[in-house]
């Protein structure tokens, strides 16, 4: 897929709905918002007119129509607007963010996403997203599947703040991609929404304009944040562009001639944030609008009250649909809101992470030498207090209160909080010091003192973007091919349910398998899935589709299997009605001419066939006679695994010793093995494990595979390609490439292994026997044996 739409057509999209909407909040307004701010102040719009529409289930598939008209209208109602040029170096610092945050996916020449794997939140946000633009928070007639139990859970149970997600629900509307591939342009569109947003909170501080866009550009993309953006950390993306938005929009309301309609721009951007965090918005929108209250008494005294009421009149007007959900959210926080929930860290986060600069790959570690990161952070606060200072001096009041506000948000959140929630508050915070340094190097600038002001905003900027190329390098980007599949499958086969997927994969079964009410094992279900042993597959494990209870498979109509060699062949009733390069998809009658009365799986391990005791194939037989049945069998010769750890490899890899057929590359190098291939004939081959980095596969010196970028579950297995082999030994040669500039690229690598050549995967037809020859199948290889009756 070309990046071109993802990338280029969707940020003009949803740029041009939010200048129309921005036109029409200063419309309402009756004054001109800064120009740097209308981009940020309509997507604001968008995001509470997208709540209003998706409250009800009626009226949310008039989001996209009316953000349209809303556009429009401001466009039509502010012509002629052209006297207001754009800001060059405005522009400037929003499209270095847009590129900063982009860069790990648009280096990878491929239209995919990041995260994948570290966490599966933003398949629920995708989930969510294509459900309210349709149905707004409504689950009514949804069959029992994955995708409904999530739906329940988020928008039901929990009453989770959805402000986030109408935007890209609208923008994938119009441009007509799957919002999967347009979740990363978007979190970089945000980042172009916190730079203007921080360009415009410097504007009656900072006036070169060209110092102004670095220190926009710097300090909106933290390490922090940014690390949170590649774990698709959306909603703190959004969030730290409203706080910004909010307190650039703060000095509206302390002016001579403020009205309450004059501050509509404010009282919108304070319903947006409080349509992304619900009741968390407290802890920013407090420390924010409170001293202006204050300030706003002490200066005009009572004339300021009708004031403050008029503005939150309509920021709770604008609010209605969140505060509607406020209690469910409330009850949900008090139970799973604090404690020690950690989720996807190693541990809590270090407070320091809040001043911007954290040089590691992954912000859940800690640098290995933390010296250059005390000097950095140091550098970072003394500047801070600079700019602070000059602020105060100056008058310039915006600055101080988002700094403040800032600390004093990431505290109280931090207070009583689990470390999961603390961590999101530091990410949202963390642009603040950032600003408020680059401030500090225009103050040394604005002195005279140039060397100075060159050497920190250098340090300043030299660590952000040593932080992010870390992260940049570290990144896991999801298998979009393995990934389109899925969406080419939930298209084709949409209103064909009920679906098991076996994978434990969270992007299938809550998005792109959406239509055909699926179900996987390891994820939320309605119905339990047991295992043969009565047990229940845990989160982010896999088993194969004989390992489960017959019953529990039949429930149904289709089945998505892995095309793998170590995959069984489901039931005889199952047929192959679609086979892909990573999936298959099998579908039974509606209503079965043939049952399954007894099923006797063979195989384990990554080897789905076995060869069964005699005894217990005449047994089976046995019952098949007596029944008036028949005998259904897949016959299967074993694949070839190559044993990994027998082979030459460089001495720094290391043998899995939970398995022969595993090793550890690290850091790179080239492992050597023969294979020993029993028939000639052409053989598929496949690698188990994840790779980041580039590798090659070459057999008898023929390249096979060149591929990187592959991040799989348990049970996924790479298809390298397939290759004429005769009959005897061949030479395996498999090179991990070195770190290179390519994102994801760094970090630790992953096991790789087993490595399986076969010439059969679960595609086999079924044979009958009958009860009396039942002894043929004695010493075959066999996938299952089964006894069925028509």
């Amino acid at each position: 897929m070309s990046l071109v739409v993802p990338w280029l057509v969707f940020p003009i999209v949803l740029g041009l709905l939010s200048f129309g909407c921005g036109l029409l909040v200063e419309q309402a307004a009756g004054v001109r918002v800064a120009r740097v701010l209308v981009l940020p102040v309509g997507f604001a719009l968008i995001v509470v007119a997208g709540l209003v529409t998706t409250s009800n289930g009626g009226t949310a598939q008039l989001t996209t129509p009316l953000v349209i008209t809303l556009a429009v209208l401001g466009l039509a109602l502010s012509l002629p607007f052209h006297l207001r040029r754009p800001d060059g170096w405005a522009v400037t610092a929003a499209l270095g963010a847009y590129a900063a945050f982009g860069a790990p996916v648009l280096m990878s020449g491929a239209a995919t996403f990041a995260g994948y794997i570290t966490l599966d939140d933003t398949s629920s946000w995708l989930g969510i997203t294509d459900r309210l633009l349709e149905h707004g928070r409504s689950v009514a007639g949804l069959a029992p599947s994955t995708y409904q139990a999530m739906l329940n859970y988020y928008l039901n149970q929990y009453g989770y703040p959805v402000g986030t997600f109408p935007p890209l629900g609208i923008g994938h509307s119009l441009v007509g991609t799957d919002s999967a591939w347009l979740i990363q342009p978007y979190h970089a569109f945000l980042a172009a929404m916190l730079a203007l947003c921080l360009y415009g909170l410097l504007a009656r501080l900072v006036e070169s304009r060209e110092a102004r866009a670095l220190a926009a550009f710097v300090a909106a993309q933290p390490a922090l944040l940014y690390g949170y953006s590649l774990w698709g950390g959306v909603k703190e993306m959004a969030t730290s562009a409203m706080v910004v938005l909010v307190a650039a929009l703060t000095p509206w309301a302390l002016r001579e001639r403020a009205s309450a309609r004059s501050l509509v721009p404010l009282a919108t951007a304070s319903a947006a944030l409080f349509g992304i965090l619900n009741l968390g918005s407290a802890v920013w929108l407090g420390p924010l609008l409170v001293p202006v209250l204050v300030a706003g008494i002490g200066l005009r005294r009572r004339a300021f009250v009708p004031l403050a009421a008029g503005f939150t009149a309509v920021a709770v007007a604008l609010s209605i649909p969140s505060l509607l959900l406020a209690g469910s959210f409330a009850r949900d926080l008090s139970l799973n809101g604090t404690g020690g929930d950690i989720g996807n860290l190693y541990r809590p986060l270090s407070w320091l992470q809040v001043f911007g600069i954290w040089p590691v790959g992954d912000f859940r570690l800690r640098p290995s030498d933390m010296r250059p990161t005390y000097v950095l952070i140091g550098l970072v606060i003394g500047a801070a207090a600079g700019g602070i200072a000059w602020a105060v001096r100056q008058r310039a009041w915006e600055l101080p209160l988002y700094v403040g506000a800032a600390l004093v948000g990431s505290y109280v959140a931090t207070r009583g909080g689990s470390a999961w929630i603390d961590a999101k508050a530091l990410a949202i915070a963390s642009p603040a010091l950032l600003v408020a340094g680059m401030a500090g190097a225009a103050w040394l600038f604005r002195t005279g003192r140039f060397v100075e002001g060159a050497l920190v905003a250098g340090a300043l900027t030299g660590g952000v973007l040593w932080s992010n190329a870390l992260a940049y390098h570290d990144v896991w980007l999801a298998p979009r091919s393995q990934l389109h599949e899925l969406q080419v499958i939930g298209t084709r086969f949409a209103g064909q349910g009920p679906t098991l997927i076996t994978e434990d994969q969270s992007y299938g079964a809550r998005h792109f398998l959406r239509s055909m009410d699926p179900e996987s094992p390891g994820e939320l279900r309605s119905r339990p899935i047991p295992l043969r042993n009565g047990q229940l597959v845990a989160k982010g494990q896999y088993a194969d589709i004989d390992e489960f209870q017959l019953s529990a498979i039949l429930i149904y109509r289709t089945l998505v299997t892995l095309h793998t060699p170590a995959a069984s062949r489901p039931p005889s009733v199952y047929r192959l009605a679609w086979s892909g390069r990573y999936y298959d998809v099998w579908q039974r009658p509606d209503q079965l001419a043939t049952h399954i009365l007894a099923h006797l799986p063979l195989g384990s391990g990554i080897q789905p066939a076995a060869v069964p005791r005699c005894s217990d194939v005449l047994r089976i037989a046995n019952r098949a006679g007596k029944e008036r049945g028949r005998l259904a069998t897949v016959q299967r010769p074993p694949a070839t695994v190559l044993q990994l750890s027998q082979a030459s490899y460089p001495s720094s890899w290391q043998a899995y010793s939970g398995s022969p057929n595993v090793v550890y590359p690290s850091p790179s190098g080239t492992l050597r093995a023969t294979v020993a291939i029993p028939a000639s004939g052409r053989y598929g081959i496949w690698l188990g494990g994840s790779f980041r980095r580039g590798l090659k596969v070459s057999i008898d010196g023929r390249l096979l595979a060149n591929a990187r970028d592959r991040l799989n579950h348990l049970g996924v297995y790479t298809p390298l390609g397939d290759m004429e082999l005769a009959a005897g030994t061949h030479h395996v040669l498999l090179r991990y490439s070195a770190a290179q500039l390519r994102p994801g690229s760094g970090g630790a690598p992953f096991p790789l292994g087993p490595l399986i050549f076969s010439r059969y995967t679960d595609e086999l037809p079924v044979t009958y026997v009958q009860p009396t020859n039942a002894r043929s199948l004695c010493g075959k290889s066999l996938d299952w044996v089964e006894t069925v009756r028509s």
